[in-house]
């Protein structure tokens, strides 16, 4: 499928259907551990994609992620396919070029669109995340506050750089759970489960009962908080005693 053009009446006609070079480069960093996902998502911003659309449906195949392949299902909104990411959610898959998508499903028709509208339909589908080449030979997998910054067409804010969490992440979650007096410290960690984990040091001898409610609010005033809605992609809590 190298070289073949789009379809005339396309708006992008003309596109060859070749990756854009910084999303190339961006994902053959990412592959080899020099670069992040932070600069895939990036270097998509005001790009093409192609979205796949399938005649037939069938089961999808596979998503290599972490160097592993998760076999995927399938689920379809007018042909277009959505994959079962490794952690359970519905996903767009979208490529980078044809041969992207060759590699993934030869039969499948290329719907070249821009990425923020591409984000977009993903929001309104209710899939929450992207999956970018998932046929290798990079496969990045877009969470969720990314796929909503490109789809307002913002630059993304990782919750967490390097082994460290945003400062303005950090600063809200210790916000929301201020209000708590079963609560004496507080800090926000790069998670194991989840991207982020809260590390709540609670007063000792809580019965049960009251450290169900105490959760229960903690829960529901980070759920509340604009800031860790759109920037963190999943939170994971961890209990200590003072």
């Amino acid at each position: 499928m190298a070289g073949r053009e789009l379809p005339p009446t396309s708006p992008f006609a003309g596109d060859d259907g070749t990756a854009d070079p910084r999303v190339a480069a961006a994902l053959a960093g990412y592959g080899a551990g020099t670069g992040t996902l932070a600069d895939v998502v990036a270097a998509l911003a005001g790009t093409r994609v192609l979205v796949p659309v399938l005649a037939e449906l069938e089961v999808a195949g596979t998503v290599v992620h972490g160097g592993h392949e998760h076999t995927v299902d399938k689920e379809a909104s007018a042909g277009i396919v959505a994959l079962q990411a490794p952690d359970g959610r519905t996903a767009l898959p979208v490529f980078t070029s044809t041969d992207a998508l060759a590699r993934w499903r030869s039969q499948a028709r290329p719907v070249p669109t821009d990425v923020e509208r591409a984000a977009l339909s993903a929001v309104q589908e209710g899939w929450e995340v992207m999956v970018v080449d998932a046929g290798g030979p990079v496969t990045a997998l877009v969470p969720r506050p990314a796929v909503w910054a490109l789809a307002q067409g913002h630059a993304w804010r990782p919750a967490v750089v390097g082994d460290r969490v945003d400062d303005d992440v950090r600063a809200a979650v210790v916000a929301a759970v201020r209000s708590f007096p079963e609560i004496v410290g507080v800090d926000a960690l790069p998670g194991a489960r989840a991207e982020v984990a809260i590390v709540l040091t609670l007063v000792a001898g809580l019965d049960r009962v009251r450290l169900d409610a105490v959760l229960a609010g903690v829960n529901g005033a980070l759920a509340a908080d604009g800031t860790i809605a759109a920037r963190v992609d999943g939170l994971e809590l961890r209990l200590r005693a003072a």
